[in-house]
């Protein structure tokens, strides 16, 4: 049975975008910390609670921690009407 040829271009550029991601999450992660609105989640005794440990999470488990990042950052949108200054 042949086996599946793999391209080398194609996994190096998926390498890339993953590691650009997991440092994205870092920067962001810390940056976020710095304002005072750290980004941390726990389940049980289960706690990621630095940046550190959430780009570690990233490297090891990118599939379940990038998506639990993205939905732990997201704020409800604010009210555009209320934002907007009167025009008078």
């Amino acid at each position: 049975m042949p086996t599946p040829s793999v391209n080398p271009l194609a996994t190096l550029v998926m390498l890339v975008v993953v590691i650009a991601v997991d440092h994205w999450v870092y920067v962001d992660a810390k940056a976020q910390a710095e304002r005072d609105r750290p980004v941390a989640f726990s389940a049980d005794s289960f706690a990621v609670d630095t940046p550190l440990e959430r780009f570690v999470g990233c490297l090891l488990l990118w599939i379940v921690f990038v998506p639990l990042y993205v939905s732990s950052t997201s704020r409800p949108a604010a009210d555009p009407i209320a934002e907007c200054a009167p025009l008078i």
